[in-house]
């Protein structure tokens, strides 16, 4: 799980901050309501995770929520640590394309894994997995709907080549959580059945 959020993090600031890729989920609308109403992003993070972190606690019970806080702690951790003292920098600024598919790729791996091991980095991810019990569609396909519907509120303010290349990254990524997420668990379930 730890694992996982360190490839969130690090492709966070190395890839999406780096070459002004945005967001969807609840940071996506944190940044929303920045430009529209000029509301902290910290205090519509808090807003918004709060009421998610409750219903977990009783939806999913103490030891998810517990893996929750460990990997959204370590998750902040992670990235401080790179927007502190990474020397590293990745400008694809000339490869938008390129810089979205390894965003994809390795935000997909991240949040599959810190899933797949019975955790979340934020309440937009609990509420995926609330969302995806209800519907019956998979982690990744809701993932990619509330990042879509994210994304298209954000074309208020953002670019739209910047908004197109951040619907390519959360496609890919939305189909990389759904494999890792899923990733040998029907087999598991059809010889234990």
């Amino acid at each position: 799980m730890i694992l996982g959020t360190f490839l969130l993090a690090f492709s966070y600031y190395h890839i999406n901050f780096q070459n002004n890729l945005t967001e969807g989920g609840f940071m996506g609308l944190a940044l929303l309501g920045k430009f529209a109403f000029n509301i902290s992003p910290t205090l519509t993070m808090v807003a918004l995770d709060i009421p998610i972190f409750i219903l977990a606690l009783f939806l999913k019970g103490r030891k998810f929520l517990m893996n929750t806080m460990i990997a959204a702690t370590a998750f902040t951790v992670f990235y401080e640590i790179c927007d502190r003292f990474s020397p590293l920098v990745f400008d694809m600024h000339q490869y938008m394309p390129i810089a979205a598919i390894l965003s994809g790729i390795t935000t997909g791996f991240g949040a599959g894994i810190v899933l797949r091991y019975g955790g979340a980095t934020g309440g937009d991810d609990i509420l995926t997995l609330f969302l995806s019990k209800f519907t019956g569609l998979s982690v990744g396909t809701v993932f990619l709907i509330i990042d879509l519907v994210v994304l298209g509120l954000s074309l208020l303010y953002l670019p739209l080549m910047a908004t197109l290349y951040t619907v390519l990254a959360v496609s890919i990524s939305a189909r990389i959580i759904t494999w890792v997420v899923e990733y040998g668990r029907r087999d598991r379930e059809s010889v234990t059945a």
